[in-house]
């Protein structure tokens, strides 16, 4: 082989070297978002805001709080289709999804009520009187109750309360009080602590559920935390703040903030995935544009921010099933476009 020759092939490898490296780089960029939108299920005649979710994993359905539209919408998630709207609520907001007692429960923020469907048929079986502003749910299995959040300035108070509730008999057993509403309560794993975000009062509260008072109170640097979840093994809570927009990872031994990363406006849903060590934000509403953050979890102390996924315009409300492993965010009506349920899949 003459020189000539040599190096002409030398530099044509060269040249499918650095052609196959960039469609690597091109492959890797174009896969790098930790979601991948797998389905778009529309929500036919859902006007106005979309609150809160929760999800029937052996059935296989999707409930969907239309807070404006005063209904609970039902979705067939194995066959991908919505199936049929309960109507009648003011302001439906906290579901809770039990299957132990086959119910579904509904907080409605403008009436007070905590209306309990029969999990199967969905037939009303009871309505549980609380106060103005019940909001979110969140339900131990362990002893079977459910707890509720309400009061505060929607009830004409200046204290807002945890209300539980007896899963079984639907039947309120206590009050406890704390600062303000509440737009956020979660259960850790034993469930010994209950942690309530208060946005009025930049403040989180930590109910100790035995003795049923509040153990301490922490205080949030941001303004308006509305969401959270929490890393049972790391014990670190992921708030979301609305002013500034920002996720804070907050100690749960402490209360101290170990970091503060920026996030999407119109913040309105906060969930953790414990297989891949992601967090998830959503947010969007009332704005022209939504997205979901990821942030990955590189230690206790460490995270970055994984990837900003496109959604909606004022796709605010998500839920993060672990059971059936998909992210799902509600977009409400826009323009011409009707209410749908937008379906992720988390990537590796």
């Amino acid at each position: 082989m003459t020189r000539s020759k040599y190096v002409q092939q030398m530099f044509v490898s060269a040249t499918m070297a650095g052609a196959l490296l960039l469609a690597a780089v091109t492959m890797n960029a174009q896969n790098k978002d930790a979601l991948k939108l797998v389905q778009t299920i529309p929500l036919p005649n859902v006007k106005g805001r979309i609150d809160h979710m929760d999800v029937d994993v052996k059935g296989e359905r999707l409930f969907v709080s239309g807070l404006e539209n005063g209904s609970v919408e039902v979705v067939d998630l194995k066959a991908g289709k919505w199936t049929r709207s309960i109507a009648g609520f003011q302001k439906p907001q906290g579901i809770a999804y039990v299957a132990a007692v086959n119910k579904v429960f509904v907080a409605s923020g403008d009436d007070g009520m905590l209306r309990v469907f029969r999990g199967d048929r969905l037939e009303l079986l009871d309505s549980i009187k609380l106060d103005l502003g019940a909001n979110r749910v969140a339900y131990d299995a362990r002893k079977k109750l459910l707890y509720v959040g309400y009061g505060g300035k929607d009830a004409g108070k200046d204290y807002g309360e945890v209300g539980i509730i007896d899963a079984r008999k639907d039947k309120k057993l206590y009050d406890i009080r704390i600062a303000a509403h509440p737009a956020e309560i979660l259960l850790d794993k034993p469930g010994r602590r209950l942690f309530v975000l208060l946005p009025v009062a930049n403040k989180i509260q930590v109910i100790d559920t035995k003795t049923r008072e509040v153990r301490t109170t922490w205080p949030v640097s941001s303004e308006r935390p509305g969401d959270a979840a929490y890393d049972e093994s790391t014990q670190r809570l992921f708030l979301g703040t609305r002013t500034p927009p920002q996720m804070i990872a907050v100690s749960t031994k402490t209360g101290t903030e170990v970091a503060t990363l920026p996030t999407v406006d119109g913040m309105d849903g906060v969930y953790f995935d414990t297989t891949r060590k992601r967090i998830y934000v959503s947010g969007g509403r009332g704005l022209d544009t939504g997205y979901v953050y990821a942030y990955q979890q590189k230690d206790a102390n460490s995270y970055g921010i994984a990837s900003k996924i496109p959604t909606k315009p004022g796709a605010g409300t998500s839920f993060w099933s672990p059971e059936l492993d998909r992210y799902y965010v509600a977009a409400p009506a826009h323009d011409n476009e009707q209410a749908a349920v937008l379906v992720f899949e988390p990537q590796p």
